[in-house]
């Protein structure tokens, strides 16, 4: 199998890792606009398995050429390119997935069902953490029960040594986080669809220790196009994040500041964004190198099974892999997306544009990340 990650940042070189270690993958090209510097735990595979390849993906051309060459097809890039990258992978007939994170992205790709069918090919955006692994857990559960009243998912990538005043470290895009900290989050209530304030609805959520209690929060993204799949079947449906208590109050008096603000505003005569400025600014105090993150997962489904009330519940704890030097989030995210283009390369997704609960067998799902060190335990059902 001949596989193309687009994006070398923290979650594609974890994905292409990942992909590295299946003895039937024959190469992984990792392309982006700047190629030069690999992570350690990528450099011992430099050579005819990885090829590291300058790609600028608006250049649609060398998209388009490097697609026909490959079997599947992973984007580890910013949401929005994504839609117009799933429309390249079907002309080319190559099988993609994708890290998504935006719901009206989801939507349109959707669109695209027939000609992927057409080509014989998968597509199946929203294949990270979350959405993805949250969303085939959901689907596992919901699935498990003859009716079901509530879907309670919760899920963050935090510090295993909070520092304040945030007690956070960036584990993937700060662009990304701020992104679902502004933006209006869909929810189910009373089986319809309605959209709830980011950061909102804090309520404290226990974990094991050493995790302790955290603080969890409806911020966007997260149940993907689960909401409008499940709207008049379902109660009740919600995402929420997870932080260590105190850090949704921080946010969202930054929000209500205008920090995060989109519009420019004149500062001495020039026009800057709020928000790009709160990103150089905090970005560089959030990055922490040598610090070591976690995981933390829980998805619950509620319902009835032969007439019995019935909770079904999920839970993941995983920590920063010492040995490689490769994050918790970039295991949860990076090998989700490799795991759901093997699976695709192997035909085992269905031609068509699926979303990760729709189309990713869980049990298979459950086991690959097993394999990986990543547990994921039923904890109730």
């Amino acid at each position: 199998m001949k596989m193309l990650v687009l994006g070398a940042g923290l979650q594609g070189s974890a994905c292409a890792y990942d992909l590295l270690q299946d003895p039937e993958v024959t190469e992984v090209r990792l392309a982006d606009i700047h190629i030069d510097h690999l992570p350690e735990f990528l450099k011992p595979y430099s050579g005819p398995r990885l090829i590291p390849t300058p790609l600028d993906v608006r250049d649609h051309e060398a998209v388009l050429a490097l697609m026909r060459e490959c079997d599947a097809v992973m984007s580890a890039i910013p949401y929005y390119f994504n839609l117009d990258l799933a429309r390249l992978a079907v002309e080319a007939g190559a099988h993609f997935s994708d890290l998504g994170g935006n719901t009206e992205i989801v939507v349109n790709q959707k669109k695209l069902d027939a000609a992927a069918k057409a080509k014989g090919i998968s597509v199946v955006p929203d294949t990270g953490l979350a959405p993805g692994m949250v969303n085939i857990l959901a689907q596992l559960g919901i699935s498990q029960l003859d009716s079901v009243e509530s879907v309670r998912i919760y899920v963050g990538g935090l510090p295993q040594d909070p520092e304040p005043p945030l007690d956070y470290q960036i584990v993937y895009s700060l662009e990304g986080v701020l992104d679902y900290y502004t933006t209006q989050s869909w929810i189910l209530r009373d089986g319809k669809p309605q959209n709830v304030t980011a950061l909102s609805e804090r309520e404290a959520i226990e974990f094991r220790s050493p995790v302790g209690t955290l603080e969890a929060f409806h911020t966007a993204g997260g149940l993907s196009t689960m909401a409008q799949r499940y709207e008049g079947k379902i109660p009740s449906m919600e995402y929420k994040t997870l932080r260590y208590p105190g850090h949704a109050q921080l946010m969202e008096s930054i929000r209500q500041l205008g920090l995060l603000d989109l519009e420019p505003v004149d500062v001495k005569g020039q026009m800057v964004v709020p928000r790009d400025v709160f990103i150089s600014v905090v970005g560089p105090r959030l990055t922490k190198p040598k610090g070591r993150d976690l995981v933390a997962l829980r998805v619950t489904v509620s319902g009835r099974k032969a007439g019995a009330a019935k909770t079904l519940t999920w839970e993941l704890i995983d920590r920063y892999d010492e040995e490689r030097g490769i994050s918790a989030m970039m295991r949860a995210t990076g090998y989700s997306l490799a795991i759901t283009g093997l699976l695709q390369a192997r035909r085992e997704i269905q031609p068509g544009v699926h979303t990760p609960d729709e189309a990713v067998p869980a049990e298979k799902y459950i086991a690959e990340l097993a394999r990986r060190g990543v547990h994921i335990t039923q904890v109730s059902g």
